[in-house]
């Protein structure tokens, strides 16, 4: 049971790595959209001093009387929305990279106390079932089972952020991606409901 665990740990922990190393590239280009870009400010003034270059009329003391001010950045709605989207997704992942270290250092404690090198085979038999109840009553089971089911969770996250970011940048990239992900998430589906109406199908997911 405790070799299945840090088996599980160990390839959450990789599958982590990648993937929030990936959601981390997206995140640096997004971020930009949240903050105002220097160049915005600098093109406003110099449209402005072409404006005023251009048309003879505007005397000085008007120039000086009304200052003008660029305006004040919003971020659009949509870029708001895909950054929060990605961030809990990166938020989310690196949660389960925590916990899946956490699972590695329970199963490494629960195999040193259970078998004790000094103690007699009944001695140990005995500490073994003290701790696996313990184990039982605390629910460890549910604690392994629910990593898989964050990463799951941070992944839907991501493909959301994703088919809104690209909605606003290309329509065909966008139908391409959101064709994908959709097939993807048809075969999930499938794979979660298969064992409630075939007891001996081997798909499962959390």
């Amino acid at each position: 049971m405790t070799h299945r665990w840090q088996k599980d740990a160990d390839g959450i922990l990789i599958f982590t790595g990648l993937f929030s190393a990936a959601l981390a590239a997206f995140l640096t280009v997004s971020v930009q959209d949240l903050k105002s870009n220097p160049q915005d400010t600098t093109v406003f003034y110099l449209a402005n001093i072409y404006q005023l270059l251009a048309d003879p009329n505007i005397s000085r003391a008007s120039i000086l009387a009304t200052p003008v001010q660029p305006p004040v950045f919003s971020p659009q709605k949509s870029a708001v929305l895909v950054n929060s989207l990605w961030f809990l997704s990166l938020v989310i992942s690196l949660t389960s990279a925590l916990l899946a270290t956490m699972l590695q250092q329970w199963a490494r404690r629960f195999l040193t106390i259970t078998q004790p090198p000094l103690y007699s085979p009944h001695k140990r038999a005995s500490i073994r079932a003290f701790f696996a109840n313990g184990v039982e009553k605390f629910h460890l089971p549910w604690s392994v089972e629910a990593l898989p089911a964050l990463l799951h969770l941070s992944l839907f996250l991501f493909f959301t952020g994703l088919a809104i970011y690209l909605f606003n940048i290309n329509h065909t990239v966008f139908s391409v991606v959101v064709w994908w992900v959709g097939l993807a998430g048809g075969v999930y589906g499938c794979v979660t409901l298969m064992p409630i109406f075939w007891h001996d199908s081997p798909y499962y997911s959390p």
